[in-house]
């Protein structure tokens, strides 16, 4: 039997999240472990495993939240860019990473690497620090603010 999806969990309302947007195709939800303040993630509400596999439609409808929501982001914080980004590893749930990206590194997670004698290299997920549950709610409410329906 396949390991439950956390995403999933989070759609039916079983596992928290610092909600963004929500419609009746996706929902927008803050990152647990950010790279800088702010990055969220942009989830479809049907469980499909690779992005490739989204339908057009449904995969243009994630990113056009995304960009709305990444506007608002550049003004929120330092960011000098918003990076959106598509890895496919960590959740077998399709999703779109949202990055404010101050500097290059923000994008690959360089900030946080440990170099092991000088050779080797690895970013642990313990290495990231985490934001509390208050943290991301008040980002989330943030980002949400004087935003207009799209249209």
């Amino acid at each position: 039997m396949a390991d439950p999806c956390i995403f999933c969990s989070i759609l039916a309302g079983q596992s928290p999240a610092s909600v963004v947007h929500e419609d009746e195709h996706c929902l927008a939800f803050m990152t647990l472990r950010p790279i800088r303040s702010g990055a969220f993630l942009v989830i479809p509400k049907v469980h499909i495993d690779h992005f490739t596999d989204l339908p057009d439609d449904l995969a243009g409808h994630l990113l056009s939240v995304a960009q709305r929501y990444g506007r608002r982001l550049l003004d929120l914080t330092p960011a000098k860019r918003i990076g959106y980004v598509v890895h496919g590893f960590g959740v077998p749930h399709a999703h779109l990473n949202v990055v404010p990206q101050h500097d290059t590194f923000d994008i690959i997670s360089a900030r946080y690497v440990v170099v092991d004698g000088g050779a080797a290299y690895q970013v642990t997920e313990s290495a990231v620090p985490a934001p509390t549950r208050i943290e991301l709610d008040q980002m989330a409410a943030a980002l949400r603010a004087e935003m207009q329906p799209a249209g």
